[in-house]
């Protein structure tokens, strides 16, 4: 008895030590499936409703193209396993929305050839699969030599900046005031 007991014990230490290295690995591709750095990340939970039913991103977003567009460059450089739910998008989407498809395309490909060329490698292999003049246009529509800055809040301009001021930016601001400093 205490030799079965022996190879129970032995049989569940295999399996545990398995079932780490398979977490693993996950793990491991899940990190190499992201061009951009942890902040400029979409949190998971928004991917995993973006991967269940695509289709709610244009309802979400109805009538925003650059919305629309910035949405989906971010689920793209965050996780490229997303391709797969773009095309289901790309079925559901107008004529104009597949527009904004293909400018989110080509933007999330420009920001991941320096950190990962492979994965810009599959955007541009996607689109020419796609076969859907609308999504083409808007991908030769974005410039090849200039990058987009990064779908982020941190580009916002800053609250008091800029020519108008007060509460509704309806004041004249003081064109000789000193720039405020970058953080």
């Amino acid at each position: 008895m205490p030799q079965s007991n022996l190879l129970g014990a032995g049989r569940r230490w295999i399996v545990r030590i398995v079932a780490s290295i398979a977490m693993l690995c996950g793990t491991v591709g899940v990190v190499h499936a992201q061009c951009v750095d942890r902040s400029e990340r979409v949190a998971q939970i928004a991917l995993d409703a973006f991967v269940a039913e695509p289709s709610a991103l244009l309802n979400q977003l109805r009538n925003e193209k650059e919305k629309l567009s910035g949405r989906l460059q971010g689920y793209l450089v965050t996780d490229i396993s997303v391709l797969k739910s773009v095309q289901s998008l790309t079925r559901a989407a107008t004529q104009a929305d597949r527009a904004s498809i293909g400018t989110a395309l080509h933007r999330a490909e420009i920001r991941c050839r320096a950190s990962k060329p492979e994965m810009a490698q599959k955007i541009s292999d996607f689109v020419a699969k796609i076969h859907d003049s609308a999504v083409l246009a808007g991908y030769s529509s974005e410039p090849d030599d200039v990058p987009p800055p990064p779908p982020t809040t941190a580009n916002m301009a800053k609250p008091g900046g800029g020519l108008m001021s007060g509460e509704y930016k309806t004041d004249l601001a003081d064109p000789f005031a000193s720039m405020p400093l970058p953080e």
